[in-house]
């Protein structure tokens, strides 16, 4: 066994009739409460968009509800990494993507980020 199979989550397979599919909630919650237990400094502007930026710095993370330029493209998640040694790269996440999803993209970046 080795590193990475030791990091994955168990495997968890509901009935069928109990499964529920995500849906938005336009809730930041699961983010927020991710990033900050992982210690990353959180800003947030009077027009209610938030600001998060990982320990080292090579990670950005916004949550735009109020961003003009975003809300016309219909995002609301803005992910950009910023690798030492790398080119830049980043994810968008629209309006109707769960918080939860972006939390475990995060979640999976943040695990996975010694490589």
């Amino acid at each position: 066994m080795n590193a990475s199979t030791t990091l994955l989550p168990a495997l968890v397979r509901p009935a069928a009739e109990d499964r529920q599919w995500l849906s938005s909630d336009h809730c930041a919650a699961p983010v927020l409460d991710l990033l900050d237990g992982l210690g990353w400094t959180i800003a947030e502007t009077p027009e209610a968009n938030i600001h998060m930026t990982s320990p080292e710095g090579g990670v950005y993370v916004g949550w735009l509800p109020e961003d003009p330029s975003s809300w016309a493209r219909e995002i609301v998640w803005r992910v950009q990494v910023l690798p030492a040694d790398g080119e830049v790269w980043g994810e968008e996440f629209g309006v109707h993507t769960p918080s939860e999803a972006v939390a475990g993209f995060l979640a999976a970046l943040v695990t996975h980020s010694s490589r």
